[in-house]
């Protein structure tokens, strides 16, 4: 019986703590959390065609499919099953991610004013008999729930085109709703 109620006890206060652990994270702002994944905002990438990296329509914003950068400054390239691996793809996705949360912030100024990630599309530059777009997209999905919590949560469509400018592996776009 003493054994029942110690492990009773015991549960009780490892769910109290993992409650207490979920709502620190959710009073953590983006900011925060991209400084503790040790991620740095890059300038927002010049645009390469005739377009704007974002678009404002009352509290919502659309921004323009990024493709990914590399350290060098240069863009990744390749098709993803072919030159890339998926976990290369996934990589590539999720820079697009950083490099949007970039251009989403220098259009809101602060990261908190995000209600919702409301969709993400993801393109995957792959060969016609590749089925993995999804796993490949999760590169951008997954970081964007690590920075926003549930608000990061979205709706998505992952699709595989045949190219992608410049020869990128993938391109993400994104809509965001802000808070009143």
């Amino acid at each position: 019986m003493k054994n029942i109620l110690l492990l009773t006890v015991l549960f009780l206060s490892f769910l109290g703590l993992a409650r207490a652990g979920d709502a620190y994270r959710a009073l953590q702002s983006p900011e925060t959390r991209l400084a503790a994944a040790n991620i740095v905002l890059p300038e927002v990438p010049a645009a390469i065609a005739n377009y704007v990296p974002a678009v404002r329509m009352g509290n919502i914003i659309v921004l323009a499919g990024q493709i990914a950068k590399g350290s060098d400054g240069k863009f990744i390239t390749g098709k993803v099953g072919v030159d890339l691996t998926l976990e290369e793809g996934a990589m590539a996705a999720r820079i697009c991610a950083i490099q949007l949360i970039a251009a989403l912030k220098a259009e809101i100024g602060d990261l908190s004013k995000v209600r919702r990630i409301v969709r993400v599309g993801g393109f995957v530059n792959c060969p016609d008999d590749y089925t993995s777009q999804s796993k490949v997209v999760n590169g951008a999905s997954d970081l964007l729930v690590e920075i926003f919590g549930e608000a990061g949560r979205h709706a998505r469509a992952a699709v595989g085109v045949p190219s992608l400018p410049a020869g990128a592996p993938v391109e993400i776009e994104m809509m965001v709703e802000l808070k009143d």
